[in-house]
């Protein structure tokens, strides 16, 4: 009996962590994929989120990358939003952290502005 308690549990706990994942989307724009990821799933309050770019295929490694996540104003609830300046890591990574005021849907903008070429915005939503 002990074993199939402790069988059940490590069942149980397994299919809680299962729903705990990451958070991972992708977004597109003409040529521009920004691939957004965070370690944990988004929540209200303080979010750090990883995105990773690429043109054309290849990585943006020499990029000025900013985000700007928005709710728009709603009968009853002013608009908010939420801006980053992201840092630099590596192959073509770059994070920044958000602060969502609440649940729902938000848009994000990602502005990237390269050293050579056009600058690009990529928009997407999340929701949470």
């Amino acid at each position: 009996m002990k074993t199939f308690t402790k069988i059940f549990f490590a069942l149980l706990l397994g299919a809680t962590l299962s729903h705990a994942a990451a958070f991972s989307k992708d977004a597109k724009f003409r040529t521009t994929t920004v691939h957004i990821t965070a370690d944990k799933p988004l929540t209200t309050g303080s979010n750090t989120v990883v995105v990773t770019i690429k043109k054309n295929g290849k990585l943006i490694d020499d990029a000025k990358v900013a985000l700007k996540a928005f709710m728009p104003a709603m009968p009853g609830m002013p608009a908010m939003s939420s801006k980053a300046n992201a840092t630099k890591l590596e192959n073509g990574k770059y994070k920044a952290t958000l602060n969502f005021a609440m649940g729902g849907t938000w848009q994000l903008h990602i502005f990237i502005t390269p050293k050579k070429g056009k600058k690009s915005r990529v928009k997407t939503t999340l929701n949470f």
